[in-house]
């Protein structure tokens, strides 16, 4: 029962959700993406490769996708990627030309795969193994009666333009690890008494985690930040005694703007959880960040902070009702910010309890801690659709 539920069609999952609105590879720049990061209140845009005749970043299509004149998804953005770029040093000197910088710049290479497309008929079992890959994001084409062969051809030869949702006349949405989990666990009974056993007993507690000590420069994780971005997991902070004492989480960091890569920058990285640990960050944190600015002369992020600061205020009083309540310290997000929460559980927590722990919570991972809180590891969603591709695996061989 278990193997014909997982040989479901990824189509399931796609109800309601929204086509993908697109940046292009090829034209976009660093401040198109802050923009429309902004501007659609998403936590993520996707970028676009639109491979007809080569004139579009030849180098992120594939052969077959360029032999076919596709238009490819070829990665994704969201804020952590913004401030990790304007952390770099040569970015902090001058934050106007880093956002002048093309949007490819943002795309990492090395992890291509952190987006695969899938068709609708695809079963649930192939998402699992392309999230077991490494990949966070599946697209696939949303199946439609209402596009009519007329609109088809009339968008067919353009190329994807900023704000678009047609790729090559179709529309896409993406499936993330968390929807996945979220429909597994809607079916949670067909697995059982798998559900029941506990996360020790199941070996899906990740030991190799990120960790910095509460004193330490937030600088220093920078390429934890970016690390804990691609693998869905946040940077334990921790005492001298390995206790934990919160995280700088991913998630949160997207709930920011631009001028969180002024605090990772400046502050301690205990400092830096209570900058992001509120609605809008405390005004001593704020001025202590604007005095360090100041020590290293880097005035010209100093300025981009008091600007998105003044901007800010305008539009939290006048669009409040358009968009909800601003936040304050200088954040631009249009949408309300999430209290930075660390979320933990015991060795012999269930898997069932854990899965809903995330889901509730909106994270992709749990922290697994001792009765002290000192740390065990680490539970994630990818470790947690290990189990369900195991049971496929072993009952397709029995």
């Amino acid at each position: 029962m278990a193997v014909r539920f997982l040989a479901r069609e990824v189509s399931d999952l796609c109800l309601g959700k929204p086509a993908l609105t697109a940046l292009p590879a090829s034209a976009a720049t660093v401040a198109d993406a802050l923009s429309a990061l902004k501007r659609s209140g998403e936590s993520h845009v996707s970028v676009w490769a639109c491979c007809e005749n080569n004139h579009d970043h030849s180098d992120l299509c594939s052969p077959a996708a360029k032999a076919g004149g596709e238009c490819r998804c070829v990665g994704k953005i969201c804020m952590v990627d913004v401030i990790c770029f304007l952390c770099r040093e040569k970015n902090l000197v001058d934050p106007s030309a880093a956002l002048r910088a093309p949007v490819s710049d943002l795309l990492d290479k090395a992890g291509a795969g952190i987006v695969r497309h899938l068709e609708p008929h695809s079963s649930l079992l192939e998402a699992i193994d392309y999230i077991l890959e490494g990949a966070q994001n599946l697209i696939v084409p949303i199946e439609t009666r209402t596009t009519t062969l007329t609109s088809r051809k009339k968008h067919l030869t353009k190329p994807s333009s900023f704000g678009s949702t047609l790729h090559n006349g179709r529309e896409f949405c993406w499936l993330t690890q968390e929807d996945v989990v979220r429909f597994l666990l809607n079916s949670i009974g067909i697995f059982s008494p798998i559900p029941a056993f506990t996360i020790e007993s199941l070996n899906i507690i990740e030991t190799n985690i990120m960790s910095i000590y509460y004193d330490d420069p937030a600088s220093s994780a920078l390429d934890s930040i970016s690390l804990s971005l691609t693998e869905q997991k946040s940077i334990a902070v921790v005492d001298e005694d390995n206790k934990l004492i919160g995280e700088i989480s991913p998630y949160t960091l997207c709930c920011c703007d631009e001028t969180a890569a002024a605090a990772i920058s400046t502050l301690s990285a205990g400092d830096l959880m209570a900058y992001l640990d509120y609605s809008g960050p405390p005004e001593d944190l704020v001025n202590l960040v604007k005095e360090r600015l100041e020590e290293k002369n880097l005035g010209a992020i100093l300025e981009l902070m008091e600007e998105l600061s003044y901007s800010s205020s305008l539009s939290s009083s006048s669009s409040d009702e358009e968009f909800g309540l601003g936040r304050g310290g200088g954040s631009g997000r249009n949408f309300p910010a999430r209290r930075s929460e660390t979320i933990i559980c015991r060795r012999w927590s269930s898997l069932v309890a854990v899965m809903i722990q995330a889901l509730a919570h909106r994270v992709s991972h749990v922290w697994v801690v001792e009765e002290d809180y000192s740390i065990v590891g680490i539970v994630t969603f990818a470790g947690i659709l290990k189990v369900f591709r195991s049971i496929a695996g072993v009952r397709q061989k029995a």
